[in-house]
């Protein structure tokens, strides 16, 4: 019985998929804002009650991704080895996402066509500092639940902040290199350097506590 809920799960991603793919190209190119839920179930072939089963909102079309980013992050906490701190962990992430070429680390012409929708959309850059702010406080629960807490503490929150902070800096340096240059190498060396050094200031900050 299990083969069948399989199949149906396989279906659903896909055509979670299809929807975002679909949506993705229409911002690209009618911009986020012009493009109508209608236009996007009839590029994606699908009823437009579909879309809102697998998107509750427009902007989660654009950041399908958010998800997994959230998850990427904790399930990093929680699967470091002993003697790593939380920190040196988000250090290492970085370097690894780099290494297996994550799609939400990209830096590219595709991925620079993505900033400018976002730089084009109020209501885009509006949900992603929404993103940002859930995301530190989920980061923010993990690390106090890692750490054997059962509420995120104020060094909790702090870590947390600093931690997106340095990522989202991070990531702004590395494709303004890209943009500059059009040389993913050294996009990608000016997102690995910013995070060491942002990685020793977190260091020094949180020195003493459970994440340092």
């Amino acid at each position: 019985m299990s083969q069948p809920q399989d199949r149906r799960s396989r279906k659903r991603l896909e055509t979670r998929r299809n929807i975002s793919y679909a949506a993705t190209a229409l911002f690209a190119e009618k911009g986020f804002d012009n493009v109508t839920i209608d236009e996007i179930a009839t590029a994606a072939d699908v009823g437009r009650m579909t879309v809102f089963n697998h998107f509750p909102r427009k902007e989660d079309m654009f950041f399908d991704r958010d998800e997994e980013i959230r998850e990427t992050l904790c399930q990093a906490l929680r699967a470091r080895h002993e003697g790593v701190s939380p920190i040196e962990a988000l250090r290492l992430l970085a370097h690894q996402l780099i290494a297996e070429e994550r799609p939400f680390l990209e830096f590219s012409a595709a991925s620079q066509d993505f900033i400018t929708i976002i730089q084009n959309s109020e209501t885009l850059k509006a949900r992603a500092r929404q993103i940002r702010d859930e995301v530190a406080n989920s980061l923010a629960t993990e690390l106090a639940q890692n750490a054997g807490f059962h509420a995120p503490d104020a060094d909790a929150r702090l870590a947390a902040a600093l931690l997106l902070a340095s990522w989202s800096v991070a990531l702004i340096a590395a494709h303004d290199v890209y943009r500059q240059t059009a040389q993913r190498p050294a996009a990608i060396s000016t997102f690995l350097t910013t995070i060491d050094k942002a990685a020793n200031g977190q260091k020094a900050a949180l020195a003493g506590t459970v994440y340092a």
